[in-house]
């Protein structure tokens, strides 16, 4: 149902949400020449419009060529128009020859991991933070590099003279990974709890000592067209696929993977460079002209301005888009790589970004490689797939653009 209003941005202009209904499920009506109209059942909750299949069109892409098994399809051509009420049809995608290579998923056990989080509450967080993260590590035996990897967040949700407990607490929160299911079990975790009546003010962990469990890899790779037989089945009958006359673009997925830790394939795009493709290293300097005027967003940017993002292996992507000619005028010259990572510099810190155009959608697509570490069994983060990643970025989008026009 996420082209009829699930993980929409405009939400609330769906009918029937707000009353608790989901959206319906939607339909594809798909004509001779592979554009479609896309629907839903008449009567049934959600909306489908150019918001709708736009943003999911966004949702865990990289480059604007997006490759397939029998063809490339250049997501950079396609049309969406709306054709009546609960009625889109998408049409004009133009088609590149097959790959030569096809993307088989790899998924290994990684290991165990385990963690643990401790509130912290009141002032002196970051102080707090350093004596419990130094306790912990006298207290386990080997101390931190008994461990294979280990890593230790600060997490900021606490607010300056908050007027509710939970509102004043920020979260540390530190997961080890090991071969050794014991090691990352409870000889880590009940170190952790077992410094409460020893450590800082308000000490308290979020859950009992608990066992390690495991984890898995996902990593993708590319293999020959040709060792994989395409195969239909339809009913009763099964039939096998020819392969299409096959090229040899680069068609590596954009960062999926381990790429941050030196494994898998990690290209810059899903198919071979396009115009309007933007990259930054992390050691690049600011492309950025600050002497350049800043271009003035709508007064009403929040209604304006939409998101959709996911997970793309180890990496995350974040699509945003616009609802009218000036919002996507304003965005496009506004949301440079370099503006992305002064809005979200700890998703960004350290790692490459991929910025991509797509003025037939009035959308940016950015990849940012290697955030989710080995995919989303692996990762630590408390949203191991990035799908709230899109609104975070939304929402700094809005608040720094009209900061900016204010003159703040």
């Amino acid at each position: 149902a996420q082209a009829t209003g699930g993980n929409y941005s405009f939400f609330t202009e769906l009918p029937g949400l707000a009353e608790g209904r989901l959206p319906g499920f939607p339909w594809a009506d798909v004509a001779a020449d592979g554009s479609a109209v896309i629907g839903k059942h008449d009567g049934t909750a959600g909306g489908v419009t150019v918001g709708t299949i736009t943003r999911q069109l966004l949702y865990e892409i990289g480059g604007p060529v997006y490759a397939n098994p029998d063809v490339l399809s250049r997501f950079d051509t396609t049309v969406i128009t709306e054709v009546g009420p609960d009625r889109v049809r998408v049409s004009g995608t133009l088609g590149q020859p097959a790959p030569a290579t096809t993307k088989v998923a790899i998924n290994y056990h990684g290991g165990f991991r385990n963690s643990m989080a401790v509130g912290l509450c009141g002032l002196d967080i970051e102080a707090k933070a350093e004596v419990v993260t130094n306790q912990l590590w006298a207290a386990v035996s080997g101390g931190r590099e008994a461990f294979d990897d280990t890593e230790t967040r600060l997490v900021r949700t606490d607010s300056p003279d908050a007027t509710g407990n939970e509102a004043a607490t920020a979260w540390l929160r530190v997961t080890v990974w090991d071969d050794d299911e014991k090691k990352a079990g409870r000889a880590f975790s009940g170190a952790a709890t077992q410094l409460a009546l020893s450590s800082i003010p308000g000490f308290y962990a979020s859950t009992p000592p608990g066992a390690a469990s495991a984890y898995g890899v996902y990593w993708p790779a590319l293999i020959p067209a040709s060792l994989v037989t395409q195969r239909v089945t339809l009913g009763d009958r099964t039939w096998d696929v020819p392969l299409p006359g096959a090229t040899s673009p680069e068609t590596g997925v954009a960062g999926e993977g381990p790429a941050a830790a030196g494994e898998g394939p990690a290209a810059a795009g899903e198919g071979p460079a396009t115009a309007g493709a933007a990259t930054t290293n992390p050691a690049d300097g600011a492309a950025t002209d600050p002497t350049a005027a800043v271009p003035t967003p709508p007064a009403d940017l929040a209604s304006l301005i939409g998101a959709r993002s996911g997970d793309k292996g180890g990496s995350a992507n974040v699509g945003v888009f616009a609802r009218n000619p000036e919002a996507w005028a304003w965005l496009r010259e506004w949301l440079t790589v370099d503006r992305l990572r002064q809005l979200a510099p700890a998703e960004t810190d350290g790692l490459v970004v991929h910025r991509h155009v797509f003025d037939n959608l009035s959308a940016l697509n950015f990849v940012i490689v290697g955030l989710l570490g080995r995919g989303v069994a692996q990762n630590s983060r408390q949203d191991t797939q990035a799908k709230s990643l899109g609104e975070f970025i939304r929402s700094r989008v809005v608040h720094e653009a009209l900061r900016e026009s204010a003159g703040a």
